[in-house]
């Protein structure tokens, strides 16, 4: 199999994000962000601000009824949507019909900050999975995909996965410590058998689409280490879809904000120390620098 090739601005001049027009919010795509829970509402917050860092049109935030006035609050560019809430704090397993038919109406669904992994999860994986053509799935909806491997696998467009070591872990039903060894393996595994683009997230982070080609970042600084940073990638992701960016093009672009982000406030906040939330602000000119905006 080929090497991983470098992420770098000579791999993204060949993946342009489409240009940015002249219209109205419609034109730059709707996302749906369904994440959040009783004890990590903000988990929602910094997906949501990523998502809109990143230049998407019209947001929408699907969360549990107790974080949805707060929400509504600190994020005053989404509507905000409560739906019913278990015991556990979680999403009730009567929410699955009033979120999938959010999901339906938007153009990019980026589903798992910050959810509670309970009886609900399978169910919404699963209609997720077989009606929203963009899709980014990460945190506790990557631990209810393995029987839902084949929905993935025929959607038209690949889905995005954003699994840390354990999720991959579950994803293919091995051992974390496996995962660890192997990282690139994993993540060509799990790409082929999802018929996903993977990143495999770690110190070098790993690109991988479908077809087993594999593109390797490594930047960022230790900083990005920090709670709540794969949220605001997971937003930013999203976002780029939502402007009209294919798959792979948004997931590398998106990586590479991110990382470019963490090292621009190593420089000048400090190498550890910035919060997560500081993290999408620093995306606009990122995108701008790189002729993406």
């Amino acid at each position: 199999m080929n090497a991983p090739a470098p992420l770098d601005a000579e791999l993204l001049a060949r993946h342009p994000l489409p240009p940015v027009g002249a219209g109205d919010k419609d034109e730059r795509g709707s996302i749906l962000v369904i994440a959040g829970s009783r004890e990590v509402a903000g988990a929602a917050l910094l997906t949501a601000l990523g998502a809109m860092r990143a230049g998407a049109g019209r947001l929408q935030i699907a969360t549990v009824t107790s974080a949805a006035m707060g929400l509504s609050v600190s994020m005053p560019e989404a509507m905000v949507r409560g739906v019913d809430e278990g015991e556990d704090g979680g999403f009730a397993p009567a929410s699955t019909e009033a979120l999938t038919e959010l999901a339906k109406k938007a153009s990019v669904v980026v589903a798992g900050p910050g959810i509670r992994g309970n009886g609900s999860t399978a169910a919404l994986a699963a209609a997720l999975a077989e009606r929203c053509p963009r899709l980014v799935l990460d945190a506790a909806m990557l631990h209810a995909l393995p029987q839902r491997e084949r929905q993935l696998a025929d959607k038209k467009e690949p889905a995005v996965l954003l699994p840390h070591a354990g999720e991959m872990a579950s994803l293919l039903g091995r051992d974390e410590v496996e995962v660890e060894a192997d990282p690139v393996g994993a993540g060509r595994r799990c790409a082929e058998r999802y018929g996903a683009l993977t990143l495999v997230k770690g110190v070098a982070s790993h690109v991988v689409s479908p077809e087993g080609d594999v593109f390797r970042y490594q930047g960022g600084g230790p900083g990005l280490g920090v709670s709540g940073s794969g949220d605001t990638l997971a937003g930013i992701v999203g976002g780029l879809l939502a402007r009209g960016g294919d798959p792979l093009s948004a997931l590398l672009w998106a990586v590479w904000c991110h990382g470019e982000a963490g090292r621009r406030l190593g420089q000048r906040v400090g190498t550890l120390g910035y919060l997560a939330r500081e993290i999408p602000d620093e995306v606009p000119a990122i995108l701008r620098d790189g002729g993406q905006l």
